[in-house]
């Protein structure tokens, strides 16, 4: 599968491609214009792809009784629709000059929209949409967000492979099929021993026809060690949780990356790229004089006089390999010579004749 998203081209089958890089400001802007635009710069300084941020209104997303699914030790918030609040100050007008600033900075703007007023004015805004793991069982707003035509990034944390082919046949049942599909465990913050990521090997083979990518919500700490891995198992698109100041307590910061840590997890793409080099077996330039000088050829072991039938007691294998090629033995045995060859001469073609 091919889909352009953005100003990239991402190809299936050209899995170790640098990966398309989202930086997930999400609602770390905490309702400041000013903060958003810096995440927005800083993202862009800092080499990714995109920024991405959430679009939603408490009152339409969780009832004032739905209870914390997070780490409250880290967000001691107890209540979603109380979270929730607190972060949901920016709508169209706010959304409309995040995009426009986005596109002065030449980053791709991608938002999460968590309902359908939300999809509805994202529309001309984003080169795609997110899909928040927890509505991958959302089909009405699935089908919603599949009939606008811009290519479905769509997050398959806590899911079974039977809900995210279900979500997969309901956004292609409304004509796209421009689908991504990021792993994702829907734990804030992930463990590193719950982060999986042989599960991107499992839905490469499962979701052949589909590009993969890898949302993270581990802490930054082992960030390098954990994206690289991710992309080196199959994700061709990264996103992970971005901020200006991850020293901020609540929310999404503690478990952000920030613009040093981005430009160190691309530093470190770009030298696994340097040493993954070609990815079609076949020797490299460097290696024009090693075939020359480290192969062997046939070699007299000894003085062969002209006319004499060549026995395998004549013939030696030994460096450089600039002469006959030891695949030519069994020719050359039985042959007559046509010179003198002197011992531990290289023989060349010419040097003999096949009787």
């Amino acid at each position: 599968m091919i889909i352009k998203l953005g100003k990239r081209i991402i190809d299936s089958e050209k899995k170790l491609e640098r990966p398309y890089i989202i930086a997930e400001a999400g609602v770390n802007h905490e309702g400041n214009m000013d903060k958003a635009k810096l995440m927005i710069e800083q993202a862009a300084d800092a080499g990714a792809d995109a920024i991405k941020f959430q679009a939603y209104k408490a009152h339409l997303l969780a009832s004032k009784y739905a209870p914390a699914y997070w780490d409250t030790s880290k967000e001691p918030t107890q209540n979603q629709f109380e979270l929730f609040k607190k972060n949901d100050f920016f709508w169209k007008k706010e959304y409309e000059e995040l995009a426009n600033y986005a596109s002065k900075k030449r980053i791709d703007f991608i938002s999460t929209p968590f309902d359908f007023e939300s999809a509805d004015f994202l529309e001309p805004l984003v080169v795609a949409y997110k899909v928040a793991s927890a509505d991958i069982v959302n089909l009405p707003f699935l089908e919603h967000i599949a009939k606008k035509g811009k290519p479905v990034i769509l997050s398959t944390g806590a899911s079974t492979i039977s809900e995210i082919w279900n979500a997969i046949e309901t956004i292609e049942k409304n004509g796209n099929k421009d689908i991504i599909l990021l792993h994702c465990i829907l734990n804030y913050p992930t463990n590193y021993t719950d982060a999986n990521l042989g599960m991107i090997v499992d839905m490469t083979r499962v979701f052949s026809e589909y590009i993969i990518g890898y949302s993270d919500h581990t802490l930054p700490g082992r960030m390098n060690t954990v994206l690289g891995t991710a992309w080196l198992l199959g994700a061709q698109v990264i996103e992970k949780h971005f901020t200006f100041d991850k020293s901020l307590k609540g929310n999404d910061h503690y478990h952000s990356m920030d613009k040093e840590d981005l430009k160190n997890f691309l530093d470190y793409l770009n030298d696994i790229t340097a040493i993954i080099g070609k990815t079609k077996k076949h020797y490299i330039e460097s290696e024009t004089s090693s075939r020359l000088y480290a192969r062997r050829s046939l070699v007299a072991k000894r003085f062969i006089p002209k006319g004499k039938i060549i026995d395998s007691e004549d013939i030696a294998i030994k460096r450089p390999g600039t002469g006959i090629p030891p695949y030519f033995y069994h020719i050359v045995i039985g042959a007559i010579a046509t010179k003198d060859i002197q011992e531990d001469e290289i023989i060349k073609f010419g040097d003999f004749e096949v009787l």
